[in-house]
């Protein structure tokens, strides 16, 4: 049984649940579609931490990793080491994501840059406006704010 001064907090996690609800199920809570969103967080997850772990490695045109990356090479890398795939341009990467708002946008979304509907340039979302990315040539895969507003969001699938 579900102690009393746990009610409150199941209860505003659960919103429109009743107290006998949550006694019955043992203060548990099933939330449709809960469960999904979070299983898809996980690889997202896992996948910023692979780029994250990648920092400093140099940029290289073409380069997929391990040791160096251009852009979408550093989130089809990371992706692929958790069990996802992705094509291989940032262009092909939009097209395959799950287009979302930045409201809804969480660590482990892509970011994609863009001149008019042409994409050319692709990080994972950090949080916090950041991203991490391999930008240009002569540079590394860093952590940077991301430092224009032509950006729009997807989700690995």
């Amino acid at each position: 049984m579900t102690s009393l001064n746990r009610v409150p907090s199941l209860m505003a996690r659960a919103g429109t649940a009743s107290a006998l609800t949550l006694a019955a199920v043992g203060g548990s809570i099933v939330v449709p579609g809960m469960a999904s969103e979070a299983a898809a967080a996980a690889p997202a997850t896992k996948a910023l931490r692979i780029a994250a772990s990648k920092k400093g490695s140099p940029y290289q045109w073409g380069a997929t990793g391990p040791r160096s990356f251009d852009c979408s090479g550093l989130t089809l890398y990371s992706f692929k080491k958790v069990g996802k795939k992705l094509p291989r341009t940032a262009a092909q990467q939009y097209n395959k994501t799950r287009h979302i708002s930045a409201k809804s946008r969480r660590a482990g979304d892509l970011v994609f840059f863009h001149s008019g509907s042409y994409v050319y340039h692709v990080g994972i979302y950090a949080g916090k406006g950041k991203i991490w990315h391999a930008p240009k040539t002569g540079d590394v895969v860093k952590l940077q704010k991301i430092w224009t507003k032509n950006v729009w969001y997807g989700r690995v699938r």
